[in-house]
């Protein structure tokens, strides 16, 4: 992996974490934050979505939305422990 995709991982799990931390808390987490939140739900995603017909698709725009379903779902079912 160059510089060059380890820069883009991380632009992708910093927007995805901010949009999912403004969609499930209402603010987000900090650039680390959204960074770590956004890159591990892109793993949540490439677990689970699959599996439901959703494949990934090319392109930033599309590795911005499936991180940020995964990383959505990541938060809920944190919240949902969180509560338990």
């Amino acid at each position: 992996m160059g510089i060059g995709s380890l820069l883009v991982m991380l632009l992708i799990g910093a927007v995805a974490g901010w949009i999912a931390g403004k969609l499930v808390s209402g603010s987000g987490f900090g650039l680390i934050g959204n960074i770590v939140i956004g890159i591990l739900g892109a793993l949540v995603a490439s677990l689970i979505l699959p599996r439901l017909g959703f494949g990934p698709g090319g392109g930033i725009l599309w590795g911005i939305i499936y991180s940020t379903l995964g990383a959505v779902i990541l938060l809920v079912v944190v919240r949902v422990l969180k509560r338990a």
